[in-house]
């Protein structure tokens, strides 16, 4: 139910709430497993093992993983008309999203900020043009429109801090009493408000997972192969290119480059791509 390092609130398969431990010192799980447990007295636990994963997102860089959520089924990617949000982030999710074959959806927050809201629409464009559905709201005055999609799914909510993730929870679960902060305008940015994930279950078969607000999306445990099959847009033309280990950069006639230069690849998408796999993983 919550990961907060090596320590974690289990609840079993009876209803109640433990703290529960890894057994070794490595720590390999997520928020949403499904695990193993060892019981020692009413409140405390010991891991043994977790059970096979429906899904496993998480972030890498050359050096360490983050995990993000287990067993999720769909990921809700929030941004906002302020602070302003990283397109290539959002590409960045998403490719992890594909991989791992979760449903998406965007959420758009903060729509009552109408002089920002023709930039985020225009941020978004190629992202509907590929028919990821967007969701417009303002959640600090009303969340309702996003309940629909809840229905039936494991959400994780991703984004960047300051994006509105702990507002959203607190619409949905008013007993959550998530932290809220103001942003920091000065910096543009987030303040970080959750500092681990937990998940807050609506009924049995719908929970959503509240992640900590992120800046980085590293996809080093990612292959050039599943990166390029990742871009919707890209597959269409994957093993149309003239040399089979195309890179889709400087290589004469790579079927990649002449969509773009068609226009049937967003010139913006295409940049993302050339960003991801130049450095694959990023920081995280």
């Amino acid at each position: 139910m919550a990961a907060f390092g090596r320590h974690y609130e289990v609840e079993t398969s009876e209803g109640r709430c433990v703290e529960a431990y890894p057994k070794a010192k490595r720590s390999i799980y997520a928020c949403g497993d499904r695990v193993q447990l060892e019981l020692a007295g009413d409140t405390q636990a010991r891991i043994l093992e977790v059970l096979p994963r429906q899904s496993l997102l998480y972030r890498s860089d050359q050096w360490k993983q983050k995990l993000i959520a287990a067993n999720a089924t769909q990921i809700i990617l929030v941004v906002a008309t302020e602070p302003s949000f990283s397109d290539e982030l959002l590409s960045r999710a998403l490719v992890a999203a594909e991989h791992e074959h979760l449903r998406v959806l965007i959420v758009l927050n903060k729509c009552d900020l109408e002089n920002r809201l023709d930039f985020a629409r225009t941020q978004l464009a190629p992202f509907i043009a590929l028919g990821y559905p967007v969701l417009e709201l303002t959640a600090i005055h009303e969340a309702t429109a996003l309940m629909p999609w809840l229905s039936g799914q494991t959400s994780v909510l991703v984004g960047q801090s300051g994006m509105g993730k702990s507002t959203l929870i607190n619409a949905i679960f008013p007993q959550a009493r998530a932290a809220i902060r103001e942003i920091s305008t000065a910096l543009d940015t987030g303040k970080h408000t959750t500092t681990y994930a937990r998940l807050y279950r609506q009924t049995n078969e719908t929970a959503i997972i509240d992640s900590p607000g992120l800046q980085a999306f590293g996809l080093s445990h990612l292959s050039f192969g599943e990166i390029e099959h990742s871009f919707l847009e890209f597959r269409p033309t994957l093993g149309q290119c003239r040399f089979q280990d195309c890179r889709h950069r400087a290589e004469p006639s790579c079927a990649v480059k002449e969509a773009v230069n068609a226009g049937r690849i967003d010139p913006r998408r295409y940049q993302h791509f050339c960003a991801i796999t130049e450095r694959a993983g990023g920081r995280l």
